[in-house]
């Protein structure tokens, strides 16, 4: 669909193919959580390659995601200076190049490979931010009267892409018997894929930029009361959302006994197909009413995933926090560019960052506390084995061979796992008071949820 617009540097008037964009989004998105899922499942690989603790995997999944809020930072401003499109094209430069420093860390040897493993998940993560901090606004933009909902379209491509990424690492290992490396290199398919599509299209301003909203009006957005609790919000639910995922590989292998990352793909399902249908959910019950409501069955769901230790129990427990985590990050978008559509691609940045730096610092912190009750669980004997000046070692426990001493070091493990997740799940529960209040405001006494457009006058508060 071609539909008439500004070109990309803001000049004289051009066609953009929406659809097109729309769809290279899409695959962009993909490629993010393809990063995201094949990380999660080869984290215990890195483990055993670089003899590494689960806390020091845990600063993977930071260098990753905090690349993540430092691009959306950076970059979320400059999408009305340097233009969308040409921001799209250096995210697919800085994949390309992350997987293949990737693929060739091991080769320094374990003093230097494990830094530049750091250094190539950190450009990745630069990647991924510059990817969100462009095809959000740039969704807002290209349908700016259904922004909710096609949000959540647009980001039913993120399980889509954990979905892609966590089928091919199980089956490239299961059927194929292949290694990590190869995993990694199925990122780069979807990297061509979305740069080739944007190959000399045309790119629509930002929403903020063709309505004439100043830069000064668009800061003073961002520091409204209602847009900096909407960031506090943001904290949790991405918490709750990625915090888990980062370890679901690792951890439902030591408590359930078959690869976490089936569990995944699993959850990425059924968010890929519901986020599909956010559009009529939010017209009935609002969006901060379905907030309410997947912060319940969050809290429901990690609780009761922090108690299963069988396959069927792992199952249900994954199915109700599934549902739960669905609309939490698309619908947060939505909200912020809805009741604050001044804040433009900024404000947008913001609350993508603050979400992934939220899920960065949960990364080390959940596997600390992986190590802790892992360690603490420990017979003292055992202990003495696997616990290297103060931290686990996965290389000293893959060296134990008596069938006792491997069903002791399992149930430690267990312990662990299913500590890091029962942390997370007061979070969501902080959540259904706050969003219930918020829901309770708009239904009762402001006689329900409006959209604010450009031009319109809002409330102090939003």
């Amino acid at each position: 669909m071609n539909t008439p617009t500004s070109g990309e540097t803001g000049g004289a008037a051009d066609t953009y193919n929406r659809t097109r964009l729309f769809a290279a989004s899409c695959i962009a998105l993909v490629t993010t959580a393809m990063a995201f899922s094949i990380r999660a499942d080869i984290l215990k690989e890195f483990g055993m390659v670089f003899n590494i603790s689960h806390e020091q995997q845990g600063y993977i999944n930071l260098a990753g995601i905090w690349g993540f809020p430092i691009a959306i930072l950076l970059v979320g401003p400059l999408c009305d200076v340097l233009g969308m499109g040409r921001l799209l094209r250096f995210a697919c430069l800085g994949h390309i190049i992350g997987v293949v420093v990737t693929i060739l860390s091991p080769a320094f040897g374990l003093a230097l490979g494990y830094p530049i493993l750091l250094a190539a998940t950190l450009l990745i993560g630069l990647a991924n931010g510059t990817v969100e901090a462009v095809i959000n606004p740039l969704c807002a933009t290209m349908y700016p009267t259904e922004k909710t909902h096609k949000l959540n379209v647009l980001h039913a491509w993120w399980p889509g892409g954990l979905i892609i990424g966590g089928l091919l690492a199980y089956i490239l290992t299961a059927a194929f018997g292949l290694g990590w490396k190869v995993k990694m290199g199925t990122m780069l398919i979807a990297a061509v894929i979305y740069g080739g599509m944007i190959l000399g299209q045309k790119f629509p301003p930002t929403e903020r930029a063709a309505s004439g909203v100043s830069t000064a009006e668009m800061f003073r957005e961002v520091l409204r009361p209602g847009f900096l609790l909407l960031l506090f919000c943001m904290c949790f639910t991405a918490i709750t959302e990625l915090g888990p995922d980062q370890w679901v590989g690792s951890v439902l292998t030591d408590t359930v006994g078959i690869r976490g990352i089936l569990f995944l793909v699993y959850t990425a399902g059924l968010m890929f197909v519901l986020r599909f249908f956010a559009g009529p959910i939010v017209h009935v019950i609002s969006p901060f009413g379905l907030l309410t409501c997947c912060a319940l069955l969050s809290a429901v769901g990690l609780f009761w995933l922090s108690h299963s230790f069988t396959p069927a129990l792992a199952f249900a427990a994954a199915t109700v926090f599934g549902v739960g985590k669905t609309y939490f990050w698309p619908t947060m978008l939505g909200v912020a560019s809805e009741r604050f559509p001044r804040s433009g691609a900024l404000g947008l940045a913001l609350v993508g960052a603050t979400g992934m730096i939220a899920a960065g610092i949960a990364g080390p912190v959940m596997g600390r506390i992986y190590d802790r009750y892992t360690i603490e669980n420990l017979p003292p004997r055992l202990a003495e084995v696997v616990v290297v000046d103060g931290r686990y070692s996965p290389e000293a426990a893959a060296r134990l061979t008596d069938p006792s001493d491997q069903a002791a070091l399992q149930g430690a493990l267990r312990q662990g796992a299913a500590m890091a997740f029962r942390y997370v799940a007061v979070l969501p529960v902080v959540l259904v008071f706050i969003f219930g209040v918020l829901w309770f405001y708009f239904v009762k006494i402001k006689g329900g949820y409006e959209v604010v457009k450009l031009g319109e006058q809002q409330e102090e508060g939003g």
